[in-house]
C-alpha cells in the first residue's frame, strides 16, 4: 500500500470518529441552552395564504384565530424588515415538529409519523451553497447517496441498500412522474425549492409502487401575502455562470403570486464539456373564499447538462491522469426539456372535514446522441470507444389526485382519516437507433474526437400507453394522550398497453395489481419525544413499468416488506434535536437465471435481496452562535437468492452486496457565527466503499469530500459568500462499472452575491 493510500485511510478513520462523537454527544444540560443569539442570517422563504382561511381544527378557539389575524395585520407582516429572521444557529436542524407531506396525507409532523421523515428547509440549502437536488439530499439526508449519469438523467439515489429511480422515488409537490427507461430529469435545482422532504424506507402506501426504498419530495416556493423580491448571482472556477431572480406578494386582497427563475452556463470542468440550463417556476393562489382556494403552478425547465459519461479504467485502476478527460464525439449532444402543469384545490367543507385536489398536465422530451462506453486497451494503449447511442424519450402524463380529510372521534378517541383516490394516464414513445452500433480507437491524450457515427439509423421503437387507477386511506388514533396507532392501504391497478414498432408480435396489454400498506405505533412518554415501530409493505416492478418489455410482461411486480423501529427527541426549543432508527426490508421476486438449466435464458422470480441497519442524527446548538449537525448510516445489504450465468455456469450472488449500494454513510456540519455580520461553515460527506459489479469482483474506494463557506452580511439584506467545493480535491467516483467510473467534481471555488429588496 502506498503511503497516500495509508493517509487517506487514517483520514477517513479520524472522519468516521469525529461522526460519532457528535452523535453520541451527551445531552446533559441541552435543556440550559434557552437563550437566543445574535447568530447568522439565512435566506427565510415561507409561503403565506393572502387571506385566512377557515380554521380546520374544532378544537381552534377564537382566541387564537384572532392572533392569528392580528399577526397576519401588523406592521411586521406587511414589513419584511420589521420581521428579525430566525437565525441559522437557532433554527431547528431536522424539524421534527414541522408538518411534513411526503410520510403521510394527515399533516402529521416527524414526531407524530412512524417512519424516518426528514425536512431539509431552503435556509439549510442556501446556507451551505447545494445548487442542486443531489447536493441537498446526499450533504444533508441520513443515509442517501445518489449515482447520477447522463443516462438517468442525473437524478438517481441510494438509500437503506436500494438503488435507481426504480426503488427510490423523486416527487415535486407530491406528484411523481412515472419513470422511462430509468430515467428522471426533473427537478434538479434547488432554488426554486421551499424544502426537500426524504422518506426512508417503502413508501408504495403513499405513492405506489416503485419506491420500496424510498422518496424524495421537492416542495416548490408557494405564493406570498407579503411582497418580497431577491435576486443572486455567482461565478465559480469552472466559470459556471448563475443568474437567479425570486420574487412574491399579493396582487390583490385574495390572489397571491411566486416566481422565481434561474439560469446556468458552464464550461464544465471536464475537456469540451460547456452546459447550460435554465429553470422556471410560477404559481398564482386564489383565495375565492374563507374556506376555498385555487391553485395555479407552472414549473419548465430547460437543460443541455454533461455529456461525460465517464473515465475508463486503465488496468481495473483508476489511472488519475485521465481525470479531465472526455472521450466522447466532438457533436455528442444531450438535451432535457420538462413542462409541469398543477392545478390545486383546497376546500375546508367544515372544521372537520377538507378536501384536496390536484390536477397535472406533466411532459418530458429528452434527447441523447453520444458515444458512451470506453475501455482501456492494454494492447494498444488506447482508448476503444463504442455504443454510438442516440435515443429520444417523448413522455406526456395526465392526471388527478382527490382526497378527503375527517377530523372527529371513533369510539370517543380522537380519529383523523384519509381517503382518496388517483388516476394517470402515461403515454411514452422511444424513438433510438438500436442496435446502437458503431466503435472507434482514440489516443488517451491530444485526440480528435470525431463525430457521431450514423452506423445505425434512429427510428421509432414502441409507444406504450399506461393507465393507472388507485386507491388509498390512512387513520390516526389516539389511544390515550401519549399512544396513537397509524395505519395505511393503497392498491393500484395498472394497465401496460405496449406497442412494438420493429416486432409488432413482441405487442401486448398486460395489467397488474399492487397492494400495499403498513401499521405503525408512536408513544410520546414526554412531550416532543417520540418512541416508534412500524410495519410496512411496497411493491417495485421488476423494471420501469411504463417501458416494461414482452420479456418481463409475465412476471409479478417485485414485493417487500420493513419492519422499523426508532426514537426521536426535540430539546429546548429545537435547539437540540435527535433520531435513532433501525430496520430490515426483505425485497422478494427478483429476476434470477434458472440454477438448474444454465442455458435457459429466460430468467426466473425467485430472486431475494434484503438490508438492514441502523440510521442516527443529530443537531446540537453547542454555544450561542456555533451549531453542530451530523448523521451516519450502518447497513449491511446483500443479495439473499440472486442466481446469474457467468462463462455458461450458473453462479449464485447470494452473500454480494449490490452494486453502488455503501455500507456505510455520514454528514457533519458546523455553523459558526465568528463575528459581528461574518459566519462560517463546514461540511464532511463520507461514503464507504462501494462494489462496481454485482459480482463484487470490483471495489470503488470510500471518500471523504470538505465543503466550505465564508459569508459576509454588510446589512440584512445583502450577503457576499465565499465557497470552496471538494476543499482537498479529493479524487472520487460517484458511480460506475469494472471498465469506466464516473468521477466527481474537483475542488471547485466559487463567489455569489445575494440581494433582498
Amino acid at each position: 500500500m502506498s503511503p497516500s493510500q495509508t493517509a487517506s485511510g487514517r483520514n477517513r478513520r479520524l472522519l468516521c470518529s469525529v461522526a460519532v462523537v457528535a452523535l453520541l454527544w451527551p445531552t446533559n444540560g441541552w435543556t440550559q441552552i434557552a437563550a437566543i443569539s445574535r447568530g447568522l442570517d439565512p435566506i427565510v422563504v415561507e409561503g403565506q395564504t393572502a387571506r385566512a382561511a377557515k380554521p380546520r381544527a374544532a378544537t381552534r378557539s377564537s382566541a387564537s384565530a384572532a392572533r392569528a389575524q392580528r399577526a397576519a395585520t401588523s406592521p411586521a407582516a406587511t414589513n419584511p424588515a420589521a420581521t428579525p429572521s430566525p437565525t441559522a444557529s437557532t433554527a431547528p436542524t431536522f424539524n421534527l415538529g414541522a408538518p411534513a407531506s411526503s410520510a403521510s396525507r394527515l399533516n402529521l409532523t416527524p414526531l407524530q409519523t412512524p417512519a424516518s421523515v426528514e425536512i431539509i428547509k431552503s435556509e439549510t440549502i442556501a446556507e451551505r451553497g447545494q445548487r442542486n437536488v443531489i447536493d441537498a439530499v446526499t450533504q444533508n439526508a441520513t443515509g442517501f447517496t445518489a449515482s447520477p449519469q447522463p443516462g438517468n438523467g442525473g437524478l438517481s439515489f441510494t438509500t437503506r441498500g436500494f438503488a435507481g429511480n426504480g426503488t427510490v422515488m423523486s416527487l415535486y409537490d407530491g406528484t411523481r412522474m412515472y419513470v422511462g427507461a430509468g430515467t428522471m430529469t426533473f427537478p434538479f435545482d434547488t432554488w426554486t425549492a421551499q424544502r426537500i422532504e426524504v422518506l426512508r424506507g417503502p413508501a408504495s402506501v403513499m405513492y405506489g409502487e416503485g419506491a420500496i426504498g424510498g422518496a424524495i419530495n421537492v416542495i416548490s416556493k408557494k405564493p406570498l401575502a407579503i411582497q418580497r423580491n431577491e435576486a443572486e448571482i455567482s461565478l465559480d472556477t469552472n466559470l459556471t455562470r448563475r443568474l437567479a431572480v425570486d420574487s412574491g406578494g399579493p396582487i390583490n386582497p385574495n390572489v397571491t403570486y411566486r416566481l422565481a427563475a434561474i439560469g446556468n452556463m458552464s464550461d464544465g470542468w471536464v475537456d469540451r464539456d460547456n452546459t447550460s440550463n435554465v429553470a422556471v417556476s410560477g404559481s398564482v393562489r386564489v383565495q375565492a373564499a374563507d374556506n376555498l382556494a385555487f391553485t395555479l403552478s407552472e414549473d419548465y425547465a430547460d437543460r443541455s447538462p454533461s455529456r461525460y459519461f465517464g473515465t475508463p479504467l486503465v488496468g481495473g485502476r483508476l489511472d488519475e491522469s485521465l481525470r479531465f478527460q472526455n472521450y466522447n464525439v466532438g457533436d455528442a449532444g444531450i438535451r432535457y426539456r420538462d413542462n409541469w402543469t398543477q392545478l390545486k384545490t383546497e376546500w375546508d367543507v367544515s372544521d372537520s372535514v377538507s378536501v384536496k385536489n390536484v390536477s397535472y398536465y406533466l411532459s418530458s422530451h429528452r434527447h441523447w446522441k453520444n458515444v458512451e462506453s470506453y475501455a482501456f486497451s492494454p494492447t494498444t494503449g488506447n482508448i476503444n470507444r463504442n455504443s454510438y447511442i442516440e435515443i429520444f424519450h417523448d413522455q406526456e402524463q395526465i392526471g388527478s389526485r382527490t382526497d378527503a380529510t375527517f377530523r372527529g372521534h371513533l369510539f370517543g378517541l380522537a380519529n383523523q382519516f384519509v381517503a382518496g383516490f388517483d388516476v394517470n394516464r402515461i403515454a411514452f414513445t422511444s424513438t433510438n437507433n438500436s442496435p446502437y452500433a458503431g466503435a472507434s480507437s482514440v489516443s488517451r491524450f491530444n485526440f480528435d474526437p470525431g463525430a457521431f457515427l450514423p452506423v445505425s439509423p434512429t427510428r421509432p421503437g414502441f409507444h406504450t400507453l399506461t393507465t393507472q387507477y388507485g386507491v388509498f386511506a390512512e387513520n390516526r388514533l389516539s389511544l390515550t394522550d401519549q399512544l396513537a396507532v397509524v395505519t395505511g392501504i393503497r392498491s393500484d391497478q395498472p394497465t401496460v398497453e405496449r406497442t412494438d414498432f420493429l416486432t409488432p408480435s413482441a405487442s401486448f396489454e398486460k395489467s397488474y395489481s399492487a397492494p400495499s400498506w403498513r401499521a405503525g405505533l408512536v408513544y410520546n412518554p414526554i412531550p416532543d419525544f417520540a418512541i416508534y415501530g412500524q410495519y410496512s409493505t411496497a411493491v417495485d416492478p421488476v423494471t420501469n413499468l411504463i417501458t416494461m418489455t414482452g420479456v418481463n410482461r409475465d412476471f409479478a411486480l417485485s414485493t417487500g416488506k420493513q419492519i422499523e423501529v426508532g426514537v426521536k427527541q426535540s430539546l429546548a426549543g429545537g435547539r437540540a434535536e435527535w433520531t435513532l432508527a433501525g430496520y430490515q426490508i426483505v425485497k422478494n421476486n427478483l429476476l434470477a437465471r434458472d440454477p438448474l438449466n444454465p442455458a435457459n435464458t429466460n430468467p426466473l422470480q425467485i430472486g431475494q435481496q434484503s438490508s438492514r441497519g441502523i440510521e442516527a442524527s443529530a443537531g446540537l446548538i453547542v454555544v450561542d452562535g456555533l451549531r453542530l449537525d451530523a448523521n451516519v448510516a450502518w447497513l449491511r445489504a446483500q443479495y439473499d437468492d440472486f442466481t446469474q450465468v457467468v462463462g455458461g455456469r450458473a453462479v449464485n450472488y447470494a452473500g454480494n452486496v449490490p452494486a453502488n449500494v455503501p455500507q456505510l454513510v455520514s454528514n457533519i456540519w458546523a455553523t459558526w457565527a465568528f463575528a459581528p455580520n461574518w459566519s462560517a461553515n463546514a461540511g464532511v460527506q463520507l461514503v464507504g466503499q462501494t462494489f462496481a459489479d454485482n459480482a463484487n469482483t470490483l471495489t470503488r474506494p470510500a471518500y471523504g469530500l470538505v465543503n466550505a463557506g465564508l459569508s459576509w452580511k454588510p446589512d440584512t439584506r445583502q450577503t457576499l459568500s465565499l465557497r470552496i467545493y471538494n476543499l482537498f480535491d479529493t479524487v472520487y467516483t460517484t458511480s460506475g462499472n469494472t471498465t469506466q467510473w464516473m468521477l466527481g467534481m474537483p475542488r471547485t471555488a466559487e463567489l455569489s452575491y445575494n440581494v433582498k429588496f
